[in-house]
């Protein structure tokens, strides 16, 4: 009997022993099955009279029953597969959108953890030694990177002296990035420094106009002009105002936006001289690390930062230790996070989590470190913020029309 005759009523389970019977006596309560089922059983006794032995009888009656309890068992079958079905695309679903939630989230906290911890080191430690805490991060990241590769977790590229000559350029300027955002960090307030970092966002606009000759649109350029206001307005109303900090910040921006566009230019050669023709993330951060070293010594010696190493008492406080190699972790973490959290969702997504972010990021900096503030500066650093959650926007609808 086809599955149209036995339908289902909504208070009754497929996976119930008495099911199909519950079924069968539900139709048989209607008209018009009760008169196939009286033409069906006419034509089973005419069928069954024309066999003498009881015997014959029963079985020229079993096919009958078999047939009707196999077309059953197939119907209650493909209604269970069908179940199954959505029920295993449903939790695929769902699956894909808690990895997105639990990588996002995790990049946010990694990320600020990062600011935070830096921002500890360099103010309430009073360290004044940023570039060798730069060396020492880069080291730990090295250091993890590299038994994660032995004990072949990950795979990584080997620096080879050809790849080194192609990415040397990219390094130097990512020390400096480093460097630069060190010094600001020690002069100025974590929601400052996230105010001031969109400054990036315009230099590389206008980089992007020079080089890959890449226009955008009047959203993307409304917004940019907010960031410039907005960096103004808050360095006008920051009461801790810090010349030497800014100064160094500005560098940063400038070093930030450099490294973005460097990195794409390079990136392709340095694929061509790799051995698989190919540089993951991975190889990327152990690249990355590993040259900065014996440059970040260099700068080391260049100012004179091994006297303040061997006179101050911090290196002595394994506190201290604990705190420094914490930020050596995070520093990878954001590699790790960020490479999963793009993985999981789209370019566009990570840059729009990544504005949104700097908004708990910069309360929490005013409130952990007790920045004096007021209301004009306040106001200025959240009307930055969400200049840079409109410029995520705007870039997010500018590549979906291109």
């Amino acid at each position: 009997m086809s599955p149209r005759i036995f339908s289902l009523s909504a208070d009754v389970s497929l996976d119930s022993p008495g099911s199909i019977l519950e079924r069968i006596h539900i139709d048989d309560t209607s008209s018009g099955v009760q008169s196939r089922e009286r033409s069906f059983l006419a034509y089973q006794s005419n069928s069954l009279d024309k066999v003498s032995s009881p015997v014959r009888r029963e079985v020229a009656n079993r096919p009958f029953f078999m047939m009707a309890v196999k077309r059953i068992d197939n119907d209650v079958e493909n209604g269970k597969l069908e179940i199954k079905e959505k029920s295993k695309r449903n939790n695929m679903i769902v699956t894909v959108q808690n990895k997105a939630l639990l990588s996002g989230i995790a990049y946010c906290i990694s990320s600020c953890s990062m600011i935070l911890v830096n921002k500890y080191v360099l103010s309430s430690y009073n360290f004044n030694a940023g570039i060798s805490l730069m060396l020492y991060q880069n080291f730990v990241s090295v250091v993890v990177v590299s038994i994660l590769s032995f004990s072949g977790v990950i795979s990584t590229e080997p620096l080879t002296l050809r790849l080194i000559k192609v990415w040397l350029p990219v390094n130097v300027i990512f020390v400096g990035m480093l460097i630069s955002s060190m010094f600001s960090l020690k002069y100025l307030n974590v929601a400052m420094v996230t105010v001031l970092k969109n400054v990036t966002n315009v230099i590389t606009a206008v980089g992007e106009m020079y080089i890959f000759n890449k226009h955008h649109d009047s959203r993307v350029w409304t917004a940019l002009i907010l960031m410039i206001v907005s960096a103004v307005s808050g360095g006008i109303t920051d009461l801790s105002f810090h010349a030497t900090g800014y100064t160094w910040q500005i560098i940063n921006c400038f070093l930030t936006a450099s490294y973005s566009l460097t990195l794409r230019r390079i990136m392709d050669t340095a694929k061509q001289v790799t051995k698989s023709g190919n540089l993951d993330e991975f190889s990327m951060v152990l690249l990355n690390n590993t040259l900065s070293l014996p440059l970040g010594l260099l700068l080391v010696l260049l100012f004179n930062e091994v006297d303040y190493l061997s006179t101050t008492p911090l290196l002595q406080l394994p506190t201290f230790w604990i705190v420094i190699t914490l930020s050596g972790f995070l520093g990878l973490t954001i590699s790790f996070t960020s490479m999963w959290f793009l993985h999981q969702t789209s370019a566009t997504t990570y840059s729009l989590v990544g504005s949104l972010n700097k908004i708990p990021l910069s309360v929490a900096g005013i409130f952990l470190f007790n920045v004096p503030t007021s209301l004009d500066n306040t106001a200025s650093i959240f009307f930055g913020l969400l200049a840079g959650v409109f410029f995520a926007q705007a870039k997010m609808q500018e590549k979906s029309q291109s």
